[in-house]
């Protein structure tokens, strides 16, 4: 049986957005759906495909060398189509889009659930935002994806959402900040005296959704310290943390790798092992490359 076949066995519809920065395999393994975001390179329209389509070492590599790339949002049409498919398949579906301090997406989700509504009325769609991305993202997806395999209906897993959403901590520091120069996330003094000083900054999704600069660390080693340091604060368990954590980089994978085995070492109680992916297109388009980021399960944000 193929990924699509059962999806649409499945009693209701999982969904995400590509921007949960994983892969095909694990999506399919999960037997969660997702839709592709959109970006351009040079006007060229493309899909955030897993990295399939530019793979993140060419992504880069292009955008350094002075591609234009940009980013839009997942279309209310996009969306209508996507959704139709599995409500003629007679499933309810369960969306977490990219967080809103980020995208407009949940806003187009929004737009066609009201839409396709009188069309299918014995069928529900529920948008929640997710209000994370990229590892904090795929440690969200994952629990929702293992509480629906142990049997969680579809009325219940969707308060699950709304809940569990809080509790996701995701931080990230950077140490090229070319692009979020170019963004507007950093000034261009600042960013041209951090590149100077190797400075890091940390910063971290906060409760309403926006990025915020949270400190600036002199020294990879040191940031990776920081957001290991920064975990221990706001965990559940402390060191004693006993669940998953997911990391995420964009193009620096022994960054990554690195904080994995200081996780490791704080974290002796880790659930398995921590799974280590390549930030998307889409977001990979606002950090650049030497982006490490790190998603865990903590106290409620908000």
């Amino acid at each position: 049986t193929n990924h699509r076949e059962r999806v649409l066995m499945a009693d209701y519809i999982l969904s995400c957005c590509s921007t949960v920065d994983t892969s095909v395999e694990w999506c399919n393994e999960r037997d969660i759906s997702y839709i592709y975001f959109n970006y351009q390179l040079d006007g060229v329209a493309l899909k955030d495909d897993f990295g399939k389509t530019n793979p993140p070492d060419q992504l880069y590599a292009k955008m350094l060398a002075g591609a234009d790339a940009k980013t839009s949002q997942v279309a209310v049409g996009e969306y209508i189509v996507y959704f139709r498919e599995f409500l003629e398949a007679g499933k309810d579906i369960l969306h977490l889009s990219l967080d809103s301090g980020i995208s407009g997406t949940v806003e187009s989700a929004r737009m066609a659930q009201e839409q396709l509504a009188p069309e299918f009325p014995d069928r529900a769609i529920t948008i929640v935002d997710s209000m994370t991305a990229t590892a904090g993202y795929a440690l969200l997806m994952d629990e929702l994806a293992r509480q629906r395999s142990a049997g969680v209906g579809f009325s219940e897993l969707c308060e699950q959402a709304n809940m569990l959403r809080a509790q996701v901590h995701l931080w990230f520091e950077s140490s090229d900040l070319t692009f979020f120069i170019r963004g507007g996330r950093i000034s261009k003094a600042s960013g041209i005296l951090g590149g100077m000083l190797n400075i890091c900054p940390i910063m971290d999704i906060e409760p309403d959704g926006t990025l915020a600069v949270k400190a600036k660390v002199r020294t990879k080693r040191k940031a990776l310290a920081f957001l290991v340091d920064t975990m221990e604060k706001e965990c559940i368990g402390g060191r004693d943390y006993a669940r998953k954590v997911c990391v995420a980089h964009s193009e620096c994978k022994a960054d990554a790798e690195a904080l994995v085995i200081m996780l490791k070492e704080r974290f002796p109680k880790l659930d398995g092992e921590v799974p280590i992916f390549s930030v998307g297109a889409t977001i990979g388009t606002h950090t650049g490359p030497g982006t490490t980021i790190i998603g865990f399960w903590g106290t409620p944000r908000f």
